[in-house]
């Protein structure tokens, strides 16, 4: 069988998307109502730690629905970021090899589905209330003004599935806002990981090629990748997870970290300690992605292996301005959650936020 790096046929329809210059206004006030939020958060015992030996696993609500989502504790360390130079696949941006250190934070135990995702997607929890008349709490209408993808111009699940498959094909912004979206309805702050954690996570204490070792027979266990998928993507979590309780880390889809995706970023960490890394975004273009998908070879899959996000994932979305919400063409990029065991500063959550460029 031939590979396709695009899979999914799509018709477009033309239309032309709002206007950006309202969509700025609604980012602005979205992010002001995130900070210091007076409302307090959904009731979860289990998510309440006051410090790293407290973190527990635990389940959050999206309130106003039925939905949950698990969250698994990842306690802080160092680590080696990047590949070795004999690493079977390895690329230059991995290298060179550098130590880090990261602060504890909760991830998600799989990947953002579209049950969760269409929720915020398509205003599914407004709609609810104004059918059921139900009271909007001071938590929705913290939510409410989080800025909200308009609508796609075809399916955005290309025919492989939706309720416990992952959501796909949103920009990092989309990402981010419904990180907002999602802090908002649990009262919990909730961001993506960036580039640092995510690897870290993904190893889970290995230091092989994968967390499940160097032998590719296991594969399969663990990760739909090109040889396993039959071209599409698969529910969340059928997978063996890693070995700190997280699956789909390798495969199933791609994942958006926080990052600039800068190629060199790493030789400048080189020598020292890096603590907490961060490409702080300034651009568009490129932006971190890690994982690797169902449409990709192994060699992808790896722990330490990169990419960075390009405007070609938007080459068959016909709309004039192009959406700032989907990248139709990226069928195989999803993204996760990531909770830090202590909420930054507002200052600070302006660097995990939309940056000036989403705006």
């Amino acid at each position: 069988m031939t590979k396709l790096f695009w899979q999914g046929s799509v018709t477009p329809i033309f239309r032309i998307s709002r206007m950006l210059s309202v969509a700025v206004l609604v980012f602005a006030s979205g992010s002001r109502a995130m900070a210091d939020s007076p409302v307090p958060p959904e009731p979860v015992p289990e998510a309440e730690a006051k410090d790293e030996a407290g973190m527990k696993n635990y389940t959050d609500r999206i309130s106003g629905t039925k939905l949950v989502f698990d969250m698994v504790p990842i306690k802080g360390g160092k680590f080696s970021m990047g590949s070795p130079a004999g690493e079977e696949g390895r690329k230059e941006d991995e290298g060179p090899q550098h130590e880090v250190q990261l602060s504890p934070f909760w991830m998600g135990k799989c990947e953002v589905t579209w049950d969760e995702y269409e929720v915020f997607m398509f205003s599914l929890d407004i709609q609810r209330r104004k059918v059921d008349s139900v009271e909007t709490t001071e938590r929705d209408k913290l939510a409410d003004v989080v800025a909200r993808p308009t609508k796609p111009y075809v399916d955005m699940t290309f025919g492989m599935g939706k309720s416990t498959f992952p959501a796909i094909s949103m920009t990092q912004l989309a990402a981010k806002r419904y990180c907002e979206w999602i802090s908002a309805k649990t009262g919990r702050y909730y961001r993506l990981p960036t580039e640092a954690e995510w690897e870290y996570a993904c190893r889970a204490g290995t230091t092989t090629a994968y967390s499940f070792g160097d032998d590719l027979e296991k594969a399969g266990d663990y990760a739909w990748y090109f040889d396993n998928s039959e071209e599409k993507y698969h529910p969340v979590g059928k997978k063996k997870p890693n070995p700190w309780g997280l699956h789909d880390m390798h495969g199933n889809v791609a994942e958006w970290c926080l990052d600039q995706y800068v190629p060199d970023f790493y030789a400048k960490e080189v020598g020292k300690l890096s603590e907490n890394p961060l490409a702080v975004a300034t651009k568009v273009e490129p932006r971190s992605v890690r994982g690797g998908s169902w449409d990709d070879d192994l060699p992808a899959l790896r722990s330490a292996a990169r990419r960075g996000s390009s405007k070609e994932w938007k080459y068959q979305d016909p709309q004039i301005p192009q959406s700032i919400w989907y990248y139709t063409d990226a069928q195989f990029l999803g993204f996760r959650v990531v909770r830090p065991l202590v909420e930054p500063s507002a200052e600070e959550k302006a660097k995990y936020s939309a940056d000036a460029s989403q705006q």
